[in-house]
């Protein structure tokens, strides 16, 4: 028991040796590792504090902007309106017969696509019928015409029957035969009245051109019966043509349009819209303004009229009805006013101008006066006579910035002096900052 006491008594003491050591070491651990923090981020202040070296002298200047450029000259131009319409007819009609009867012949000038003239015969019925109505006209008449001469007769007898029984008194209107006398004279009326009935009718069992015109379709033919509400054809006159053509509420005040009857009447061109290659030109004349607006478009319509839309009199390139055509108006000059391709505009209303002087550029909001799908007339008072106008599109592009110019032969002008005004260079597609060739 004693050796027992002895052995515990010694584990004990190891134990609480081993204890000792452990809780040592573990206060070491935890001082060594803030120390070791603290070192590596006094030695990282140490290397990262470090100021750079200044860059070499004479490199910080900014790199100067490179674009194509071209002058800016005030002048006086005058305004071309171009808008497209189709050509129409001013007279397109449905023909038809006064009469009913049956279709005989049909002319030549009557197939589609022919010409024909004023009272030319477009087609013609069977006549018989017509041609035995005239006959019996002209025997009722004659009938009549005999009653009538003998009713004459018998009142003048009656009146000198009258003066040798030596009757005083006046004779009536019966004793005279009056009544039977104006009976006789209006049958002879009426007779003549169907006479000329016949006739007529006749003469429309010939249907006749109403005007100069062309047939645009036909629907009848040869053995068929007809009566004066079947449609034989449309025909169209071709005298002269009308073309309708839109035109926007900043058009109008560059045109004076004709809008009394005596006023003068506005040249305008026609081209082929569906040949562009084309080079006929053909002239017309607005000659009327439509009185009220366009609902959808709030566009004003004017109406040229082509004079021998066919060139059947003058010989001139022919406009077919339903061809859509190109229109170029003659309009007013805008006196004073610049230039510029519509490419180098931006943000709908701003230029880059450069001064030739000092090559900054200046970013200038501009006033559009009139402007095409290419070119834009503007105005601007802060814009110089000879000031450059940048056309390339550039990204970045700070107010004063120095900039140098790319030339066709793609040599660049020296920041200080003056452009030549007199070379042109072509407008470059839209580029980066640096504007390349």
């Amino acid at each position: 028991m004693n050796s027992f006491t002895k052995d515990s008594s010694q584990s004990t003491r190891g134990s609480e040796r081993s204890v000792g050591r452990i809780s040592v070491t573990g206060r070491m651990i935890r001082l060594v590792i803030p120390l070791g923090i603290l070192v590596a981020g006094a030695i990282g202040y140490k290397v990262l504090s470090v100021k750079p070296e200044p860059p070499p002298a004479g490199k910080s200047a900014p790199k100067p902007l490179r674009t194509r450029v071209m002058p800016l000259e005030k002048g006086d131009y005058p305004v071309i309106i171009r808008t497209q319409g189709v050509v129409r007819s001013h007279n397109e009609v449905t023909l038809t017969s006064q009469v009913n009867g049956r279709i005989q012949t049909i002319s030549p000038e009557f197939q589609v696509g022919a010409f024909f003239r004023e009272g030319d015969i477009l087609l013609e019925l069977d006549p018989v019928d017509f041609e035995v109505a005239v006959v019996s006209a002209e025997a009722q008449l004659a009938r009549a015409e005999t009653v009538f001469a003998q009713e004459q007769t018998r009142a003048r007898q009656a009146k000198r029957n009258w003066e040798d029984l030596g009757y005083e008194e006046e004779p009536n209107e019966l004793v005279l035969r009056l009544p039977q006398l104006k009976e006789a004279e209006i049958n002879v009326q009426s007779a003549q009245a169907q006479l000329e009935s016949a006739r007529r009718n006749l003469e429309r069992s010939r249907v006749r051109a109403p005007f100069d015109g062309r047939v645009l379709t036909r629907q009848i033919g040869v053995g068929q019966t007809i009566n004066g509400s079947t449609p034989l054809g449309t025909v169209f006159a071709t005298d002269y043509a009308e073309v309708r053509l839109p035109l926007s509420a900043t058009d109008l005040r560059f045109l004076d349009l004709p809008e009394k009857p005596d006023d003068e009447p506005l040249k305008v061109e026609l081209r082929d819209a569906l040949d562009p290659a084309a080079n006929g030109v053909r002239e017309a004349m607005i000659t009327r303004t439509e009185g009220a607006l366009d609902e959808n478009t709030l566009e004003l319509f004017v109406i040229a009229r082509i004079e021998d839309p066919f060139g059947v009199e003058s010989g001139s390139i022919p406009l077919r009805i339903g061809q859509p055509v190109v229109a170029e108006i003659q309009g007013n000059t805008v006196e004073d006013a610049f230039k510029v391709p519509r490419s180098a505009v931006f943000e709908l209303n701003k230029i880059i101008v450069i001064d030739p002087e000092t090559m900054e550029l200046s970013n200038k909001v501009i006033q559009i006066l009139y402007g095409t799908e290419d070119e834009l007339l503007i105005e601007d008072p802060g814009i110089s006579p000879g000031a450059l106008l940048a056309t390339t599109r550039l990204v970045y592009a700070p107010e004063g910035a120095k900039v140098q110019v790319i030339t066709k032969s793609l040599s660049e002008v020296p920041l200080q002096g003056t452009v030549s005004t007199n070379k042109t260079t072509k407008p470059a597609a839209g580029g980066g900052q640096g504007g390349t060739d």
